[in-house]
């Protein structure tokens, strides 16, 4: 869970509504440190082979399913998510990658 202008925002919600977009494998959210809501949501795709979706394509089909403030403010495409022996996956190597991610978007749209 993170909390983005002082509401409660679960990822694994987030995450269940990605994986319904047929060309979406895999998905993690984790929250990224933001100065104006406090943290704000990253999310890492894994596509299905040969599929390209642009970003806005995949937060128009969750704005659909979710409130505004649920959806993430960055996206990034990764091969695979890391995952433990176990299978879990390795939450806090995102949100290490999160703010990186989260500043590139920022720069992108200046």
């Amino acid at each position: 869970m993170f909390i983005s202008g002082g509401v409660n925002v679960y990822p694994a919600e987030i995450e269940a509504e990605l994986l319904q977009h047929p060309s979406v494998a895999d998905a993690a959210v984790v929250g990224a440190p933001d100065e104006q809501w406090g943290e704000v949501g990253v999310a890492f795709v894994v596509l299905r082979p040969g599929r390209h979706v642009p970003p806005d394509t995949l937060r128009a089909f969750l704005e659909a399913r979710l409130a505004r403030y649920k959806l993430p403010r960055a996206w990034a495409y990764v091969d695979a998510l890391p995952r433990t022996a176990y299978g879990k996956v390795q939450k806090p190597l995102l949100e290490a990658r999160s703010a990186e991610v989260l500043a590139s978007r920022e720069a992108e749209s200046t």
